[in-house]
C-alpha cells in the first residue's frame, strides 16, 4: 500500500514538473478536442494546444513559432505518455528521463525565440523553478523585469 502511495505521489510530482505550472491557468477555452491518453488535465498539465495558446499570449509568438512550439509540445507529450506506460523503469530512472524530456522541450522552445521573447521565457522558467521550491510569489504577481 505504501509503495502504491509513493508511486502515485511520484507520478503526480512528475506531471507537475513536466509542464510549467505557470501555464496551468484556465483561459476559459472550451474548444478542446477529445482528451488525450495519459494523465488527466489538472494543475500543472495543459494539452499542447492550450499550452501553445498560453505561450503565444505571453511571448507574442509568430504563426511560424506557434506551429513549431506545438510540434515540440506534442512530441514531449507523446514521449511522456510512453514513459508513463513503461513499467520496466525504476522510479528514479523514470524521473530522470522525464526531466530530460522536459529540459529538451524547453531548450527547443527557447531556441525558437527572439532575444526579447527569450528574456520573458527565462523569467517564466525562473518563476516556475521558484514555485517548485516553494519560494515564488503568487502566480498572479506581475513578472519581474
Amino acid at each position: 500500500m505504501l509503495k502504491h502511495c509513493l508511486l502515485a505521489l511520484l507520478l503526480a510530482g512528475l506531471v507537475y514538473t513536466v509542464t510549467p505550472s505557470a501555464i496551468a491557468q484556465d483561459n476559459g477555452s472550451n474548444d478542446q478536442q477529445a482528451a488525450p491518453a495519459g494523465p488527466p488535465p489538472g494543475r500543472g498539465h495543459l494539452d499542447p494546444q492550450r499550452r501553445t495558446e498560453m505561450l503565444t499570449k505571453r511571448l507574442d509568438l509568430t504563426a511560424d513559432q506557434q506551429a513549431k512550439v506545438l510540434d515540440i509540445l506534442k512530441s514531449a507529450q507523446s514521449q511522456t505518455e510512453a514513459l508513463h506506460s513503461d513499467s520496466s523503469l525504476s522510479q528514479q530512472d523514470r524521473r530522470a528521463k522525464m526531466m530530460d524530456i522536459h529540459k529538451s522541450s524547453d531548450d527547443q522552445i527557447r531556441a525558437l525565440l527572439d532575444p526579447n521573447q527569450q528574456k520573458k521565457w527565462d523569467a517564466m522558467q525562473q518563476r516556475r523553478e521558484q514555485r517548485m521550491q516553494g519560494q515564488a510569489p503568487p502566480a498572479d504577481a506581475p513578472p519581474q523585469q
